[in-house]
């Protein structure tokens, strides 16, 4: 630890050490005003104007720098334009090149500048979360809405970075006008999808980016994915990503990604049919269809770990697994076989790579688009899960190649094999292996963010404290509870499921029990839609697919509702209790009380079910990736894991669930299987209530 200090310590901003939030001092406030409480010698309503005011001081502080700063850089802008002017008559390439050096130095203080809100803005959501851990109140809450919308808001300044992007804008432009003086009239804002390419400004918008802390469509859909971020990056101009992507790499990642949501989707609608046709029960499906995540529970753990060596080889490996498992499906028919059908899905499942294309995503993708990239993961999961049963309903043929019979049930078999293997020699031909990182570098990318996470909490060599606080509060530091700093410290990826259980917050476990409540009520959903509508409605496969299609394609327009209007007027938490209490609505509306059981009460109490539990998924998604340690970031065992895990078990249990129920007769199939979903979903709103309300 001595040397993370002394690694501070030359990095850190002498001349602004003064400007930062005094974290320190706040934090030993927090713990006073604990004691104070639990001893009864002070008012609640006290700590809450006192801590406010002492919050607002602090951020005043920053925001009146950050203004100064400001000033200065828009100073040096005015006087670089001057001498730009003079160019307009007489063309000097040495003074243009130094002016072009002179703005990317101004550029580099910028970025320097926007470091300096983004801690100061993460240390500020730390304490209020400290705050709001240790006294049990809704103080942050009460805060931001307090301060975030009055007319004189600083807050505004520190999250939303207010002023900073007129200084970006002039930059950039002066930069362009530099580039290219002669063959061209048009500026940067004539052609606004063809930004500058220059480094340092690439470094500014992925610093802006960051800094960004409104919601936007593109964020929610990029939090659904679950890909985590570092919290605290370094002041860089250089990514050691950028040096690592490759667009095709990434393309195929996302191909991968489709085409194992279409395998996973497209026998649901023919799964019952296929099961009769081998002699077993209609209801068999639940577990030809469950057997894939099965086997996804286990694949999930080996790829994670396997993808710390490697990328390109997992790939080929879960492509080879697909491709036997979906030939092994089609040929159960000619063996007649229910065995071979159930091993073809195994081996389906153990082909799952969805953690190395997570993994990819969040290790090799450049943080200025990784964004982009897990929205488009999962958008490439949606299209997935809408375009398997749509193809299933396409392949209603009935013929046979010598002794192979090719058939409605067997056709998404051949279809799904033919893919892989195309697929396969693809990602031959185009996919690159990312440079390994070196056992230094490594060790210099933990150190890096160790320093990073450190300057939150340690002593007086980090920028966000002071030597009087750390002096003051060195005693009241002894009282703190170790395991936790070090929890919170860390950012070393853990090294078992274990050890990241223990790195999960009463809250996230809350979050992760919802993630699999939501999933259990899908599969049931999904899983049993083939033999409910054949039961009581008679619905051929084509029907089906039809209905589980529309389901399909409602995911992203509810994303995009979700990400741009509604996530926008309510808190997050707000909408994920609205969220469970519509998909409890929606499956208390889908139970056979009313006889007769009509298409109608089927459908519309699906679709309430379905959109509401996709609406939970995105907002609990959101916030797990918040709140959940930073340590979970990477590695094997990384929050995406964590969270993949849950889902694939619930669709197990529920999977199984339909098989179980089936013994009941399939006119209680439908109750039966609901039963457990409306139990979970109850837990759910009980635990979130307590979880939430503790806090207030």
């Amino acid at each position: 630890m001595v040397a993370f200090g002394k690694k501070l310590k030359d990095r850190q901003i002498e001349e602004w050490q003064g400007y930062y939030i005094n974290y320190k001092l706040m934090k030993k406030k927090v713990k006073q005003y604990a004691r104070q409480i639990e001893t009864g010698g002070i008012e609640r309503r006290y700590v809450l104007k006192d801590f406010s005011r002492m919050l607002d001081i602090q951020i005043e502080k920053v925001v009146l720098f950050l203004l100064e700063q400001q000033g200065i850089l828009s100073s040096r802008i005015a006087k670089f334009g001057e001498q730009q002017e003079t160019l307009q008559i007489e063309l000097d390439l040495v003074k243009i090149a130094a002016l072009r050096e002179g703005y990317r130095d101004i550029g580099r203080d910028l970025l320097k500048l926007l470091f300096f809100v983004e801690i100061n803005a993460i240390g500020l959501r730390k304490i209020l979360k400290k705050f709001d851990k240790r006294l049990g109140y809704g103080f942050t809450d009460y805060y931001v809405k307090t301060r975030a919308n009055h007319p004189y808001s600083q807050l505004q300044q520190v999250f939303k970075h207010v002023g900073l992007g007129a200084v970006v804008g002039a930059i950039s432009r002066n930069l362009a006008e530099l580039e290219d003086r002669q063959g061209s009239y048009l500026s940067i804002y004539d052609q606004p999808t063809r930004p500058l390419q220059d480094p340092v400004i690439d470094a500014i918008r992925a610093a802006v980016d960051r800094l960004s802390y409104s919601t936007n469509f593109l964020t929610f859909l990029g939090q659904h994915a679950l890909i985590m971020h570092e919290e605290l990056p370094m002041p860089t101009e250089e990514n050691p990503d950028d040096e690592r992507y490759n667009f095709m790499s990434l393309f195929m990642n996302l191909v991968n990604t489709f085409l194992y949501m279409v395998n996973t989707y497209i026998i649901v609608p023919t799964a019952d049919d296929y099961s009769m046709s081998l002699g077993a029960a209609a209801t068999v499906c639940g577990v030809v269809i469950g057997a894939m995540a099965v086997a996804q529970i286990f694949s999930s753990i080996y790829f994670s770990a396997w993808s710390n060596k490697s990328y390109f080889k997992p790939l080929v490996f879960s492509s080879i697994l697909l491709f036997i498992g979906n030939v092994m499906y089609a040929l159960a028919y000619d063996f007649n076989s229910i065995s071979v059908l159930l091993l073809g899905r195994l081996f389906c499942g153990l082909g799952s790579a969805r953690a190395v294309n997570r993994r990819y995503i969040s290790d090799c993708v450049p943080l200025k688009i990784r964004m982009q990239a897990s929205a488009g993961f999962v958008s490439a999961s949606a299209l997935g899960m809408a375009c398997g049963p749509a193809l299933a309903g396409l392949l209603q043929v009935k013929f046979k190649i010598y002794m192979i019979h090719i058939n409605q049930n067997t056709l998404p078999g051949w279809v799904m094999a033919v893919a892989w293997l195309f697929y396969l020699i693809w990602l031959s031909i185009s996919f690159r292996e990312p440079d390994r990182l070196s056992h230094k570098d490594l060790v210099h990318d933990y150190d890096t963010r160790q320093v990073g996470s450190d300057a939150l909490e340690k002593g007086a060599t980090q920028p966000l404290l002071s030597s009087e606080a750390h002096q003051d509060g060195e005693d009241d530091d002894q009282e703190c509870d170790v395991s936790e700093e070090l929890l919170e410290d860390s950012h070393a990826p853990v090294s078992s499921l274990k050890a990241a259980y223990k790195l999960l917050t009463p809250s996230v476990k809350v979050q992760l029990l919802i993630y699999f409540m939501l999933k259990y009520a899908m599969e049931i959903l999904l899983a049993e839609s083939s033999v409910i509508t054949s039961y009581y409605f008679h619905w051929t496969t084509g029907k089906v697919s039809i209905f589980l299609v529309c389901l399909g394609l409602t995911v992203l327009p509810v994303n995009i509702i979700i990400g741009r209007n509604i996530s926008n007027i309510f808190e997050d938490r707000q909408i994920l209790l609205a969220s469970e209490i519509m998909v409890f609505l929606g499956i208390l509306a889908s139970f056979n009380v009313i006889i007769p059981y009509t298409v109608t009460q089927y459908v519309l109490s699906g679709l309430v079910m379905f959109v509401s539990a996709e609406v939970l998924e995105g907002v609990n998604l959101s916030l797990l990736s918040r709140v959940m340690s930073s340590r979970l970031s990477r590695g094997t065992y990384n929050g995406g894991l964590l969270s993949t895990e849950a889902g694939t078990i619930a669709r197990v249990i529920a999977d199984a669930t339909i098989t179980l129920g089936g013994y009941a007769g399939e006119s209680r199939l439908l109750n039966v299987t609901l039963l457990p979903s409306l139990a979970i979903c109850i837990l759910t709103i009980i635990c979130t209530c307590l979880t939430y309300n503790s806090q207030y």
